[in-house]
Order: structure tokens, then C-alpha cells, then sequence
């Protein structure tokens, strides 16, 4: 008998007992996507070739004009504070995006749309969101996980010629109703429920699902003409047992009988439209199912392979954007504003903070951007999703966090001219939705990482399954061998696979013997705790975070051989240094906290030789900062997506800081002079251009104030002086005012 077959025999049992059991529902969301270099991290071997194959983003022709002229156009049209006054975009706003097809990114042109590419949708949310969200997310939801992406993957041909032209170019604007009340990250758990019934429906007897539903965080549901819509789909004809037919998907128009939509939820009091939804004894024929009575039951399979890639467009734009602005911002008004004879941004306390933020910026960057190639060559890598939806929001509400710190006073008074309150207030709703980060972090991406990046553990888990001895010993052989590989790797050090930029060479070997490290540690974790790491959810976001490091040192590699920018090199190693450094922390804490004897011992025995991952030195994070201060260029860089806006405080300091490049090193003897004279006019006499240098210190000026309204004494000065007379208060718009005007729910297609 092979020894194979021997050793699968001895370990079915236990193994059988150990394995974690899996739901339909959980092999679903395990087995959706594809794996790309985050699996020869989890493996300990990566390849740094592999990095260089996936080559630069690109943008067709097509895409950059676009970009330069509708986003361009689109983003001078925002102004940040009235639309978050107004809570609603403005009507030329609304009517622009649909003109200019903003919600048909992902549609192809044969359908009516732009059909762009991942990193070109990408790109213009990013440059949307950084001069206002709300915007961003009404033109990010419909490219999103909905009806369009639904349609384009498992849509009938009837469904697809039908929706897709009107979704295109704005006559239908979609949303997609999946959370409920009681079921919101457990969305599999969704207790709306559709019973197979025949109605007679547009003159004739119909299949279709008499459906109960409720729910609500639905953004776009208010002005929504056309309801995607996840319920559980049951037949009570058939035995016990066999009823539940699955989650399913299905497509509604609105206005509709039974389907009440039109409120509105406030998420931190934003301007994007957002609702709940409510239908009781709603009729759905078969044909409104997407993809036919055949796709009925594939609901949750459906939306997890979409959210696979999904997760990594979206609200990474937005988590991007946030810092992008707030580094923009904070080393802007930094050398604008002056303390104790000083720009702020010269202070050590300030410039440590600036630096950091840019080298974090240049790591998840260079992740999104590495991300969208991948996507762009057919991948659709759900744990990198899983990755990027954590790092980037979090990595963006830090930017925004240390942007208000620097701003002061600023920062938190609000008006037209605030620089980022706005961002700050709206930070916890990119964390929130799509997955919250803390459940993402403990369940979804080591949880999914162990079984889809892990070389062995699907060939076990299905050699189990099939209760085949020799595949387990196969399977088991080949584990024994890896983790010996591993261990050997973290003990001696681990080779440099490929060809890294000579320049991050270092850097490369550091991330190779990480690498090594971690691959050892997830299966120690594994081998020791067995099924029970499952529910030790600090345990296991502690080894996703590890991962989700180790992929952005990586992607830094990657950035800086598509980038060619050499003067970004110290940001590259900063970058690289700081995501590393927090993956030795981690390790160390996950090894103290490890529930098994010995866990000192061998964390120590596998982490030594770490002491070269010491944090960045102070002198280092202020050569940084001071790069940023002196060369504009680098800033642009960084910070490519940053867009002008409407008139507001981002365009003021934009103006400012341009005017502060042309006068070069005189600003500073502007400013003492000012001090002295207390006077604009005074202190502009004294440069060499005095026209320039007035109009850098009015601009510098306004950049510094803040807005102020009129407060009550005021308000009752003026009734006394003269009474206004009484007008009558203008009725708010109906929630719907955005949603094109239908009498009668259009005609449904022939299926």
C-alpha cells in the first residue's frame, strides 16, 4: 500500500474533525474569485516577475479624454458645502451625469455605454471623491455591485437589450436591495422570502414569487427607477426539505404595487441618496429573475463572484481619494500657516505626520492600482478585494483623522471654506458598508485566504470530502514538505524570486523573508488550533492583517517599476518599510496570544532575525517631509487624482499654494514682514514684484480665516430694525424629484 494511502488513512478521521464545516453559503462566498500574488504571499514564495508581467495601468484614448474633459467639467461644478447644505446634488449635477453616461462606465459601448476599464472606472470615482463624495458614491453605485454588472454576467439576452441601453444612458437609475434589519452582515441570512405562486399578470397566468420583504441602508433607493432585489426564494409544493430554492435576484420597476420606496436614511448626514425599501405581496414573474427561472437559487453565488472584483473598485477610490486630499491638504496649508515665525509644516510633530501619511498613500496606491491591472487581465481576486476595501478606507480615514489634527481650528469650524470636515463626518460610512472592515478583517480575509491562497488546504478540505485516503495523503505529503521549506526560509532566510528594481533590492529580500514567516506562522496557527481559529476572530484578523501587508510592500515593488519615478524612491522604501514593520508588530502580538504552550518559544525561534524591521527613524520621516515641501512635483505624484472643484476652501488654498510656487523663497520674508506691519498692502511693497506677492498674501489670507454666521444678537438686531415680511416656506422636493417620471411601470420584456 503506498505510503500516501497509509498516511490519508491514519489522518481522515481527525482531519474529518477538525476541518471547519462549510455551509453552501460559506463554499460560496470560499470558492468565488480567482487568486493572483496574494496567494504566493500565503505560500511564502513570492515571485517578483509575477509582479512585473501584470505591467502599468493603462488608459485608452478614449478613457483619458474623459477624464480631461466630463470629469474635468463634472468636478468644477461641485461645490462641497452646498450640496452637503442642500443634501442633493444640484439639478445640472444630476442631468450632467446622465448626458455624459456616468452610470454606464461598465456597460459595453454595444449596449449604449462607455464599457471603460477597471482602472479607468477607478479613476474617475477617485477624482470625483476628492472634491465631493456624494457625487462619487451616485456615480459609483450603479458601476458597482447591481443590476448592470448582474445583467452583464448572467442577465437573459432579452433582460440585457432591454435594461442596459436605458441603464446606460440614465432613463433608468438602479439600486440593489440586499441588506434587512436583521440581517446585515450575515446577509445570507436574509429572512425576505418570495413563494412560487401563478398570478394572472399583463392579461395572461404566470409563474413567479409572491414576495415579502424589508430593507433599508439602500443608497439611491429614493430616486431609483428600477429595484434589484435579493430574496429567498421558496416552493411550498415541494417536500420538506426540498422548499428553500435559495437566495435569488430579481428585477422590479418603479413605481409598483406592493413596493413602497421614496424615504430617505441620512448616513452622517450625506448628501447621496440613500433609503429603505418595503414590499409586502410583491409579484415577480420569472421573467424579471435575472438570468431566467434557470438562475433561480444562484442569487448569493451571483453576488459574491461580483463582489469579488467589486470590493476592489469602489470604495478603494474613495479610501483613496480621502488621502489624497488630506495629504494635499495638510502639506499645503502647512507651509501657508505660520506659528511662532514658523510654517507649521516645518514643525517636527506636523512633518512626522505629513511624512507618514505619504508613505502610507504610496503603499495602498500602489495596491489599488496593482489591483485594477489584474482586473483588467480577466482576474477577479477576492481575497486582494477583501484587502484593498480594509486597507484603503482605514488607511484613509487615518489621513483625514491627522489632516483635521494639523488643520487646528480650521478644520472644525464649518462653512464654504472648510477643507475637510465634510470627509471627516462621512469617513465611518466607506468602513461601514460593503462589508465592515471589522467583520471583513476577522472573518473574510484570512478566513478566505487560509483555503483559496493556501497551496494544500483546498486539496485536504476536498480529499475529506470525497473521504479519499490517498488524495488526503498526497495532499498531506506535500503540506509536511512546505512547511518544512518555511521553516528552513525563516530560520536562514528566504531567495529572491525574480527580478526586483535594483533600487529596492533590500526591500525585496526583507518582503521575501516575511513572507516565509508568515506562510510558517498561518499554518502553525492552523495546525495548532485546528477548526477552532475559525471562531478566535482576533487570531485570525491579526494573520489577515499580516497578509494584507505583506500584499502592499509588495505592490510598492510593483508601482515603483511602472512608475519610473525616480525622485518617488524614497517614498517606495518609506512605503515598504512602514507596511513591513507593522506585519513584525503583528506577528509578535499574534504569538503572545497564541493558546498554546510553547507559543514564546516558537515565535521566537520563527521571528528572530526581525530587527531590521525597525520603524522609520525620525530623520528619515522628516527628509520626507521636507521633500514634500520643496518639490510640488512629488505632491503631484502622489496625489495625481486631486481635481478642482467649484469655489470652496480646496480651490482657495489651490490658488494659494499656486501663487506661492511663483513667488519661490520670498514668502517667508513676506509673512515677517506682515507680522511687523500687520498689513497686506505694507507687506506686498516689500518684494520684488508687489503685485504677486498682494495677491499671494489675499489668497494665503483667505485660505487662513474661517467662515462666521450670523448668530442670534444678530438675527434679533435686524427684526427690530426692520421686520421681514412673512413668506411662506417653499415645500420640500419630493425624495423622488431625481427619479424620471412614470405613470405605469414600463413594459416587461419578453423573456
Amino acid at each position: 500500500m503506498p505510503l500516501s494511502t497509509l498516511i490519508g488513512r491514519w489522518a481522515m478521521q481527525p482531519f474529518s474533525k477538525a476541518l471547519p464545516p462549510l455551509g453552501d453559503t460559506e463554499r460560496a462566498a470560499l470558492e468565488a474569485g480567482t487568486v493572483g500574488f496574494e496567494g504566493q504571499l500565503f505560500a511564502g514564495r513570492p515571485d517578483f516577475d509575477a509582479l512585473a508581467a501584470m505591467g502599468p495601468n493603462r488608459l485608452s484614448e478614449r478613457e483619458q479624454a474623459f477624464l480631461d474633459r466630463e470629469v474635468r467639467t463634472l468636478c468644477r461644478m461641485l461645490d462641497d458645502h452646498a450640496i452637503d447644505q442642500a443634501r442633493d446634488l444640484p439639478p445640472e449635477v444630476w442631468r450632467f451625469l446622465r448626458e455624459k453616461r456616468f452610470f454606464g462606465m461598465i456597460i459595453p459601448e454595444e449596449f449604449g455605454g462607455l464599457g471603460f476599464s477597471h482602472f479607468a472606472h477607478a479613476t474617475v470615482v477617485t477624482r470625483i471623491a476628492t472634491v465631493n463624495t456624494a457625487t462619487a458614491v451616485t456615480v459609483m453605485v450603479p458601476n458597482s455591485l447591481g443590476p448592470a454588472e448582474l445583467l452583464l454576467r448572467y442577465g437573459t439576452d432579452a433582460q440585457k437589450d432591454h435594461y442596459l441601453p436605458r441603464l446606460a444612458d440614465g432613463r433608468e437609475l438602479p439600486c440593489f436591495g440586499l441588506t434587512s434589519p436583521y440581517a446585515g452582515s450575515d446577509a445570507a441570512s436574509i429572512p425576505d422570502r418570495g413563494v412560487v405562486v401563478e398570478r394572472e399578470f399583463d392579461g395572461r397566468m404566470t409563474r413567479g414569487f409572491l414576495v415579502d420583504f424589508d430593507k433599508r441602508y439602500i443608497t439611491l433607493a429614493p430616486v431609483a427607477t428600477v429595484v434589484g432585489l435579493a430574496f429567498h426564494a421558496v416552493d411550498e409544493r415541494k417536500p420538506e426539505g426540498q422548499r428553500d430554492l435559495g437566495i435569488t435576484c430579481a428585477l422590479i420597476p418603479v413605481p409598483y404595487e406592493g413596493m413602497e420606496i421614496g424615504r430617505r436614511h441620512r448616513p452622517m448626514d450625506s448628501a447621496f441618496m440613500n433609503g429603505p425599501i418595503h414590499g409586502r405581496q410583491v409579484f415577480v414573474p420569472m421573467d424579471w429573475i435575472i438570468g431566467g427561472e434557470k438562475q433561480v437559487g444562484q442569487g448569493w453565488r451571483m453576488l459574491m463572484e461580483c463582489l469579488a472584483a467589486g470590493r476592489a473598485i469602489s470604495l478603494p477610490a474613495l479610501g483613496s481619494a480621502m488621502q489624497q486630499t488630506a495629504l494635499y491638504v495638510s502639506n499645503g496649508y502647512g507651509q501657508i500657516r505660520e506659528q511662532f515665525g514658523m510654517p507649521v509644516g516645518k514643525f517636527h510633530a506636523v512633518a512626522g505626520l505629513v511624512a507618514q501619511m505619504s508613505a502610507e498613500l504610496y503603499a495602498t496606491d500602489a495596491a489599488r492600482r496593482f489591483t485594477a491591472a489584474a482586473l483588467d487581465k480577466g482576474e477577479r481576486p477576492s481575497v486582494a478585494s477583501a484587502i484593498l476595501k480594509v486597507q484603503l478606507t482605514e488607511a484613509g480615514r487615518r489621513a483625514v483623522n491627522h489632516g483635521m489634527d494639523i488643520l487646528g481650528g480650521k478644520g472644525i469650524i464649518a462653512g464654504p471654506s472648510n477643507l475637510l470636515g465634510v470627509a471627516y463626518r462621512q469617513a465611518p460610512i466607506a468602513i461601514t458598508v460593503e462589508g465592515a472592515n471589522i467583520l471583513t478583517r476577522a472573518l473574510i480575509v484570512f478566513g478566505q485566504g487560509a483555503v483559496r491562497c493556501h497551496p494544500h488546504v483546498l486539496d485536504e478540505m476536498a480529499a475529506v470530502q470525497a473521504k479519499d485516503d490517498t488524495a488526503l495523503g498526497k495532499a498531506l505529503m506535500a503540506h509536511g514538505k512546505h512547511v518544512a521549506v518555511n521553516l528552513w526560509h525563516s530560520l536562514f532566510g528566504a531567495p529572491v524570486r525574480g527580478e526586483p528594481p535594483q533600487d529596492l533590492l533590500p526591500e525585496a529580500r526583507l518582503i521575501a523573508r516575511m513572507s516565509a514567516k508568515y506562510a510558517l506562522t498561518a499554518d502553525l496557527a492552523m495546525g495548532m488550533l485546528g477548526g477552532k481559529l475559525k471562531r478566535m476572530e482576533l487570531l485570525s484578523a491579526r494573520l489577515g492583517d499580516v497578509l494584507a501587508h505583506l500584499y502592499l510592500a509588495s505592490a510598492c515593488i510593483w508601482r515603483y517599476r511602472v512608475d519610473a519615478a525616480p525622485e518617488l524612491l524614497p517614498f517606495a522604501q518609506a512605503a515598504i518599510r512602514l507596511q513591513l514593520d507593522e506585519a513584525g508588530k503583528i506577528l509578535r502580538d499574534l504569538y503572545a496570544n497564541l493558546p498554546t504552550a510553547g507559543r514564546r518559544v516558537i515565535g521566537a525561534m520563527v521571528l528572530r532575525r526581525t530587527a531590521h524591521l525597525a520603524p522609520l527613524r525620525d530623520v528619515q520621516l522628516l527628509a520626507l517631509a521636507d521633500l514634500l515641501r520643496k518639490n510640488p512635483r512629488i505632491i503631484e505624484r502622489l496625489a495625481p487624482d486631486l481635481s478642482e472643484p467649484a469655489p470652496g476652501g480646496l480651490r482657495d488654498l489651490m490658488h494659494a499654494l499656486e501663487l506661492g510656487v511663483q513667488l519661490g523663497d520670498t514668502t517667508a520674508a513676506l509673512n515677517k514682514v506682515l507680522r511687523r506691519t500687520n498689513s497686506l498692502e505694507e507687506a506686498a511693497c516689500s518684494a520684488p514684484d508687489p503685485g504677486l506677492a498682494l495677491a499671494y498674501l489675499k489668497a494665503a489670507d483667505k485660505v487662513i480665516q474661517v467662515d462666521d454666521f450670523e448668530g442670534p444678537a444678530q438675527a434679533k438686531a435686524s427684526e427690530s430694525v426692520s421686520p421681514p415680511a412673512a413668506q411662506p416656506v417653499p415645500p420640500a422636493p419630493p425624495p423622488s424629484a431625481h427619479r424620471p417620471e412614470r405613470t405605469t411601470p414600463p413594459p416587461v420584456p419578453a423573456m
